[in-house]
């Protein structure tokens, strides 16, 4: 547990579109936990993503990556957007995200996805479908199809593509392990989903996710093939409490998982290494098409700093306040545009951010 009055470096990246918006809110929540609970934080702010590569010619600065080491934690807004989606390979956002994960070591992505009772009629399922749905999807960040070999060749048919998918068993029993760790403590019951039937990295996932689960005796462990888990995603959610995947399924199971609650911009994420040390971040991207016109929901941002509190910090208190703070603002019927039924009554990203901010007690 950490001491009260220590102080905890942590580097902010606003990075793009709406990042810099909901960061601004998550922020006010850092300066009335210090209030609140006395406990110290220290901010740098970083640059990262397409802002870096239009102001330093790469998408992760050497001092971004600095900054990022000497912190106990990074919060990061959002990267990316149509501006730099024809840019060569080393000039996209999204290829600083992957090198900054690999950098920092985080090889697990935490995904919890919630459903909050008086949101219910802002998801497009039945809400007698949502019901008791409370699952975390546990994704493989540094491994498989996104980071495996990539070319192109010339063939008498024309031009093809390749793809390499390639895992080792040191990466499948890491994040197996944590997995399990985390389903002792909810309700010991693991999903491991896979496509087993067709890819031998995934006869691979399995053999290593079975042999692990022998020193979890406690914990239920069931197979789902990855078609069969988007589907029952959908048609009985409450029946997944842990999920574990590799990386590309996880990325896209996880934006499924976080519709269910009826905006993605509802659902923070924890990327997290070894240690306690994470990067959080909220689960959607930075939506340049609302950019500068403060309305995008920084919900998951302000969870993400919740998220960031239990896991590296251990300041189980202040989480719970912020997620109360959330809740009741929520209960109160105080709705952004993405999760408001009726638009002409939503309110703003700051507004939000200063009504959570007020609720926020011991």
């Amino acid at each position: 547990m950490s001491e009260v009055n220590e102080v905890k470096k942590i580097a902010v990246i606003a990075g793009d579109g709406i990042g810099p918006e909901v960061v601004a809110e998550a922020e006010k929540v850092l300066k009335r936990t210090e209030e609140l609970f006395g406990h110290k934080f220290e901010t740098e702010h970083a640059l990262f993503g397409g802002i870096a590569i239009d102001e330093r010619g790469t998408p992760l600065p050497d001092d971004t990556l600095a900054i990022c080491k000497a912190s106990d934690a990074v919060l990061l807004g959002a990267v990316g957007g149509p501006k730099w989606d024809n840019n060569s390979k080393e000039l996209r956002p999204e290829t600083g995200l992957l090198g900054i994960r690999k950098a920092l070591g985080l090889f697990s992505n935490i995904r919890p996805a919630v459903i909050f009772d008086c949101l219910k009629e802002a998801s497009t399922l039945k809400p007698e479908v949502l019901e008791g749905t409370d699952l975390i999807v546990v994704r493989e960040l540094t491994g498989g199809i996104y980071f495996g070999e990539k070319f192109r060749r010339e063939t008498e048919n024309g031009q093809e593509a390749v793809d390499t998918c390639v895992y080792n068993v040191s990466e499948i029993e890491r994040i197996a392990r944590q997995a399990f760790e985390i389903a002792l403590t909810r309700s010991k019951k693991l999903t491991s989903v896979d496509k087993a039937n067709v890819l031998e990295t995934s006869r691979l996932w399995r053999e290593t996710v079975i042999r692990i689960s022998a020193d979890y005796p406690d914990v239920e462990l069931d197979h789902v093939l990855v078609d069969n888990c988007a589907m029952q995603l959908l048609r009985r959610p409450s029946s997944f409490d842990v999920i574990v995947t590799e990386n590309m399924f996880g990325d896209i199971l996880s934006d499924e998982a976080a519709m269910l609650t009826g905006s993605i911009g509802m659902l923070s994420s924890a990327s997290l290494g070894e240690g306690s040390f994470g990067l959080y971040e909220p689960v959607h991207g930075s939506a340049p098409d609302i950019a500068g016109q403060g309305i995008s929901n920084p919900i998951a941002t302000i969870l993400s700093v919740a998220l960031m509190f239990r896991l590296t910090f251990g300041y189980h208190e202040a989480a719970a306040s912020i997620e109360r703070a959330v809740k009741n603002v929520l209960d109160a019927g105080h709705r952004t545009g993405d999760i408001a039924v009726d638009k002409s009554s939503a309110i703003g990203t700051t507004a939000m951010g200063d009504l959570i901010v007020a609720a926020m007690s011991k």
